[in-house]
């Protein structure tokens, strides 16, 4: 009898741990800001820390407003995140702010509110509304097929950027010609 207690108390043990181990497997990792769109990339938590880094660092600011449960920003996640290119680019040369909730700012839904839509913002605060995608009647939505023209567009913020703020340093450098001569 007491043998057949110590059997059965080891196997009550030995059952327990098991659907330990099994329920500590099925925990997911806590989400990240990234919530899938690339672990990589270094993102902002709101509008007001994204303008803060753009302003700081000179970078443009890459806004993406998705919804958890939409199929159609799921599967734009799921090719963002798997595009080595954009993952780059994002990481290196953006402030990366996406957002799972709509916004109260109709200057960052200038067509709308629609998801998944991207827009970019440049460090003087300035709305890139000449930086659109495919599709007419939804100027800034980007499908998986719509890669390339997202990385043009990525490639063309960057450009714009630059050739802004070189246009600021020769008109400061013009400014300071004149009044030291």
């Amino acid at each position: 009898m007491l043998y057949s207690a110590f059997v059965l108390c080891l196997l009550l043990i030995t059952v327990s741990s098991n659907l330990a181990i099994a329920i500590k497997k099925e925990k997911r990792l806590p989400q990240t800001l990234s919530r899938g769109w690339g672990d990589d990339i270094t993102w902002v938590q709101t509008y007001e820390e994204g303008f803060f880094h753009i302003q700081k660092s000179n970078k443009p600011l890459m806004v993406i407003h998705h919804l958890e449960d939409c199929q159609y920003s799921q599967a734009l996640k799921k090719v963002f995140a798997q595009n080595k290119e954009i993952q780059d680019m994002a990481q290196n040369n953006f402030i990366i702010l996406n957002l799972v909730h709509e916004t109260t700012d109709k200057n960052l839904s200038p067509d709308g509110q629609y998801v998944p839509r991207i827009t970019f913002v440049d460090p003087s605060l300035t709305v890139r509304t000449d930086l659109t995608g495919r599709y007419f009647n939804r100027l800034y939505t980007y499908k998986p097929q719509d890669l390339p023209v997202l990385i043009e567009n990525m490639k063309k913020a960057l450009k714009l950027i630059q050739s802004e703020l070189q246009g600021m340093t020769s008109k400061r450098s013009n400014f300071m010609k004149k009044t030291s001569g």
